[in-house]
């Protein structure tokens, strides 16, 4: 049997775009804007619907989503996949539609999601109905905020973390966005500005919760070969991983580690690479706690010491490093699920169409999706031309 490593280099994506974000208006569909942001991804990419032969996606808003969408764009493809981790699913569909194409299965991969969350509720959707029984339900949790500020508020107990050091990821995050044309939110935002909002669940404050917005993205994925003679430069698939271990909160042994302690050295050991050679980081940053969270458990500072890591503008622009270099979940958009806009923003930063907010040499991107309660975790490594 091949060894997983053998994926390295053998696929990349050639194409990438989002659809219209932000409050797109009644009318609009979540199915319109996965057709609109798949529609100009694949104008990126310089193909169309006919070359599609495997069609990827995960929606909280329309049931059977690779089948409806495929319908939609008039796809008829010859696979399909669902896989639906919340919002890491789409870093799932990366490294899956990887193995599918190496294997001889398909050809050309669309991996596409829309919301009209915004819009159409104005709140946090859930990726999935849970119908199970919860030990969590007697104690009215609001979530999906009381989940990560229980993790929040367990991190500055055992660790010393202070909101102050929450609050550095949200400044960061609005500085980077304050860079992209495209953000949500790109006012002046100060650390007295997070600490001095509307508390929404202790430690939280609404400015260390992401938006609510709506949009979409999609990505193009095909063989390495073939990527050489497509229009754009081809960003390729170095290594990644999957892993989760709750549903729940409650059912976390530990909720200052998650999955990604597993997810991102496996990623890591299958790229090749460590934390030190990856120059752009995109975190799923639904709320400001997952920022340290993942920077310790993917293994850029020791588990305890995220708050230090991200003090004095660690991450803004002309920090330590570069992380959420689009604005994030917490400026830039955040449409119920955010995991594919890492994924977009990891490519455009390895092409070096990023603009103001482009990070310069940039070779090595790491992508990270969140799902659920700090439940799935995704980790993948992406690089140019020059990391093969």
């Amino acid at each position: 049997m091949r060894h997983e490593r053998a994926l390295r280099g053998r696929t990349a994506v050639v194409g990438v775009a989002e659809s219209d974000l932000g409050e797109v208006g009644p009318g609009i569909t979540a199915l319109d804007l996965a057709e609109q942001g798949a529609g100009r991804a694949l104008d990126d990419a310089g193909l169309t619907v006919g070359d599609v032969d495997a069609v990827f996606s995960h929606s909280a808003f329309y049931g059977m989503p690779t089948v409806t969408l495929a319908e939609r764009m008039g796809i008829r493809p010859r696979y399909s996949d669902s896989t639906a981790t919340g919002g890491s699913s789409f870093l799932a569909h990366l490294r899956h539609a990887t193995a599918a194409i190496d294997a001889g299965l398909c050809e050309v991969a669309l991996i596409a999601y829309g919301s009209n969350q915004r819009s159409a509720s104005g709140g946090l959707m859930a990726s999935g109905q849970n119908h199970l029984p919860s030990y969590e339900t007697p104690f009215a949790p609001r979530l999906p905020v009381s989940a990560y500020a229980l993790a929040a508020a367990r991190h500055m107990h055992q660790f010393g973390t202070t909101r102050r050091h929450l609050a550095e990821v949200a400044v960061a995050a609005r500085r980077w966005a304050q860079l992209n044309p495209a953000a949500f939110e790109r006012g002046e935002l100060t650390i007295d500005d997070v600490l001095g909002s509307r508390m929404v669940s202790t430690p939280l404050t609404v400015r260390d919760c992401c938006l609510v917005t709506d949009g979409g993205g999609a990505l193009v994925v095909t063989s390495a070969a073939r990527a050489r003679d497509l229009r754009r430069p081809p960003v390729y698939y170095l290594g990644g991983a999957e892993a989760h271990w709750h549903t729940g909160i409650s059912q976390l042994d530990d909720v200052t580690v998650t999955a990604a302690s597993e997810s991102g050295p496996r990623a890591f050991d299958l790229a090749g690479l460590r934390p030190s050679d990856v120059d752009v980081v995109q975190l799923y940053d639904a709320f400001t706690i997952n920022t340290l969270l993942f920077l310790e458990d993917l293994g850029f500072c020791a588990k305890g010491e995220g708050g230090d890591f991200v003090s004095e503008g660690a991450l803004a622009p002309g920090g330590r490093l570069a992380v959420n270099t689009n604005g994030g979940g917490l400026s830039y958009c955040h449409p119920g699920m955010y995991g594919i806009f890492t994924l977009i923003e990891s490519v455009r930063q390895l092409r070096g169409e990023a603009g103001d907010r482009q990070v310069a040499d940039a070779r090595v991107a790491l992508a990270h999706g969140n799902g659920g309660m700090l439940s799935s975790q995704v980790s993948v490594l992406l690089g140019d031309e020059s990391t093969l």
